[in-house]
Order: C-alpha cells, then sequence, then structure tokens
C-alpha cells in the first residue's frame, strides 16, 4: 500500500506505436470501457518491443494487434507470443479500421514517389494503391504511425494511416477511404505475465498453440480433442517452428474458458498428444456473443458425474 500523501504509480500500458496507430486507439477504447483513469500509454517501436517491455516488469501489459478481417494474423504478435518467457491473453478489443492516403501540405498525387506503411495497411489498400499510384515505391514501415512520422520528416512522400495520425503529424488527407475493402475491423489482444485468469463470463475464449509431431493424422488427431467435447474452434492457424520443413505450431482460439470442465480437459489431452503445448490465455469476447449451445453429454454437469462414478468405482462400490 502506498504511504499516506502518496499516490500509487500510475499503470504502464505498452502498445505498437508511435502515437496516432490503431493500437493506441483500440487501448484508448479499452481502458475507457473499464473505467481506467490511472494509467500511462507508453509507445513501442515494434510488436516485439512492446511484449518485451511486458516481459521484462517495464509495463504491466501490452496492447498488439493479432488479426485483421481482411489480411488474417499479424506473424509478429503470433511468433512473439509463442517465443520468449510465457505471456497470456486477458483482454481482446475490436477495432473498425479505415485509412486515409496523407502528405505533407501542398503535396499532389503527381508528387508522390514513395509510399510507407505498415505491411497489412499496404494489403489493405493494394489495389487503390496501384490505381492512383502505378509508379510509386511501396516501403514497409513498423506501424502506421511511423509511416505518417517517417512522411512529416520528409522521408516519404505519402502514408497509409489512420485519419488522426495524419492530423496528430499535421499532414493532409490527400485520398480518404482508401481502403479496397471498406469495413475492415482489427483484432488487437491484451497481453500480460502469467497470473490470475480473467473468471468465467459465459462468453468467453481460450487460445493455445500446439506444435504436433511430422506423422500421419497429428492434426486430425489434435481436432478431435475439441471436436469430442463439442468444442468449436473459431481460429486455427499453423505457423512454422523454424526447426524444420513439416513440423508446424498450431495457433488456435476455442469457444469456453479453461476453468470449464470441457475444455480443461481437451487442453490436458493436447498436452498428451502434442509435442509442445503454449497456454496464451482464457478472457472474455469482445462481442460478448455466448458461444454455441453445449451438448449435455459433455457439459460441467457431464463431467462432474463421470468423475463421481469413477470415483466410486476404484473406491470398490457398485458402479
Amino acid at each position: 500500500m502506498p504511504s499516506a500523501g502518496h499516490s500509487a504509480a500510475p499503470t504502464r500500458f505498452a502498445y505498437l506505436g508511435p502515437e496516432g496507430t490503431f493500437a493506441e486507439a483500440a487501448l484508448a477504447d479499452l481502458t475507457r470501457s473499464a473505467g481506467r483513469t490511472d494509467w500511462v500509454a507508453q509507445p513501442q517501436p515494434s510488436v516485439g518491443a512492446a511484449l518485451a517491455a511486458v516481459r521484462s516488469g517495464q509495463c504491466r501489459a501490452a496492447l498488439v494487434p493479432l488479426e485483421n478481417s481482411v489480411e488474417g494474423s499479424v506473424p509478429a504478435t503470433m511468433d512473439g507470443l509463442v517465443d520468449g518467457e510465457p505471456l497470456v491473453v486477458t483482454r481482446e478489443v475490436f477495432l473498425p479500421v479505415g485509412f486515409v492516403l496523407a502528405v505533407r501540405p501542398g503535396t499532389t498525387l503527381t508528387d508522390v514517389r514513395t509510399v510507407a506503411s505498415h505491411p497489412h495497411a499496404l494489403a489493405q489498400c493494394r489495389a487503390r494503391i496501384a490505381e492512383l499510384l502505378p509508379d510509386a515505391d511501396v516501403v514497409p514501415t513498423a506501424s502506421t504511425a511511423d509511416a505518417a512520422r517517417r512522411v512529416a520528416a520528409g522521408e516519404h512522400d505519402a502514408a497509409v494511416c489512420a485519419a488522426i495520425a495524419a492530423e496528430r503529424y499535421q499532414l493532409d488527407a490527400l485520398v480518404t477511404d482508401l481502403a479496397d475493402r471498406p469495413g475492415a475491423v482489427t483484432r488487437f489482444v491484451l497481453v500480460e505475465q502469467p497470473g490470475a485468469l480473467p473468471g468465467p463470463t459465459g462468453a468467453d475464449k481460450t487460445t493455445v498453440t500446439a506444435v504436433v509431431d511430422d506423422r500421419t493424422g497429428a492434426l486430425l488427431d489434435l481436432l478431435a480433442e475439441f471436436a469430442v467435447r463439442g468444442i468449436s474452434l473459431t481460429r486455427i492457424e499453423s505457423r512454422p517452428t523454424r526447426e524444420r520443413l513439416g513440423v508446424y505450431s498450431f495457433s488456435i482460439d476455442c469457444e469456453g474458458h479453461v476453468a470449464d470442465a470441457r475444455v480443461g480437459d481437451a487442453l490436458a489431452a493436447l498436452h498428451r498428444l502434442c509435442a509442445e503445448v503454449r497456454f496464451l490465455g482464457s478472457y472474455p469476447r469482445a462481442d460478448s456473443r455466448p458461444g454455441k449451445p453445449v451438448d449435455p453429454r459433455v457439459g460441467d454437469d457431464a463431467f462432474a458425474g463421470a468423475q463421481a462414478w469413477l470415483s466410486r468405482v476404484r473406491e470398490g462400490q457398485a458402479g
């Protein structure tokens, strides 16, 4: 407890910076919805740096992008959660994203020779960039806001970024609604060091990664552990383990909480079957949508009843 006359130090949250990124906007939404005022946002130059700030204890948590509805998962986040000391996801945030073509005041389309942005943003605006600037060089940067900062500094001619980034770096939005497919949403996750998990809410997700052996039917065996318990997967993707061809790490989101008997039982089965399993958290769904109805045969009551029956049998009672 802080001593009398002294307030507690504010909680530090890392995010993919610099200022003006979608991650900063998502973090503001998260802290606002949680009613948090005792926090300080600390921008980091990359996803890896944001995760490192949590692992070192410099920051309590980090908000980083995990996937986009148009371009899929963010490899830097997926790999960063698997490599290094364990971290867990405690919240998720969905943020609608839109892009502008930001330039220094007075710049026209004919002046633009280089366009910079994060690879995911560039991919979401690929067709429009090709239409408007067919001869421009496309340059990847660590974030959309970093691209805006570089344009303001004169390093590049245009940035694909959020409108807030253009305003922050005093750039003009030469083109608005730049995305090829409007309505894109990015999923961000709040990542912390392992500790007490958020309690089950009835509308939860659990995330794990599992490395399967290079053998016939290995993935089918993994999937069967969820299927036989009536657990719906909301995402499954493979990533190379960087050991050798044929050995993959599968990143999995499923409905439910590790405190649910069927989910816990499935994860325990994965631990027996797979070469390596890393638990990455159970947390409330951002959309608060309950999972699919649970078959009574695999609900928590069924698990409790089966365990009670087994205990009686082991104790020599009639089964």
